[in-house]
């Protein structure tokens, strides 16, 4: 009778288990620069042009595709990434909509999200990636934003 009791306690105690949303979401943006982009182009026709002006390889990540289900519906959310050789900084441009719906509805103007992570970007490099950004020329917007602004940050961890 003892070791069921003690089962019985040993579940409950699991049944408690709850993730701490508000630190995952530190960890992840340590670390991390988040740009908003306007560009009404397709996402892969859109990568190409990055890769052409900034010489950078974003390639899609199908293995970190966001899905949200939203209205009784799932949406998908691409992701591309480009690693930087000899660093740890990593590039990650989220397609910001899905068949009208959007992975952060209180940007809906964005049409992509831009999270560079790894390394503290400077000031300098900031404004680099934004000018040459802005060489595009379907490139509308680009805007550092800040994290206080997001009310989803959970949606942006994969």
């Amino acid at each position: 009778m003892q070791l069921f009791h003690f089962f019985k306690i040993f579940i409950s105690g699991f049944m408690k288990l709850k993730i701490d949303n508000d630190t995952l979401i530190e960890e992840f943006f340590d670390n991390a620069r988040l740009f908003g982009i306007v560009a009404p182009l397709k996402d892969y026709v859109f990568c190409w042009h990055i890769n052409q002006v900034l010489g950078h390889h974003f390639k899609i990540n199908h293995s970190i595709e966001i899905q949200l289900k939203k209205k009784e519906r799932n949406y998908f959310f691409s992701i591309y990434e480009f690693k930087v050789a000899g660093c740890c900084m990593v590039h990650y441009l989220y397609n910001n909509q899905d068949d009208g719906e959007y992975l952060l509805p209180e940007f809906k103007h964005l049409d992509y999200l831009w999270l560079a992570k790894g390394e503290a970007m400077e000031k300098d490099e900031v404004e680099l990636l934004q000018q040459s950004l802005r060489l595009i020329p379907a490139v509308q917007l680009v805007t550092e934003m800040t994290n206080e602004k997001i009310k989803n940050k959970q949606f942006l961890i994969f």
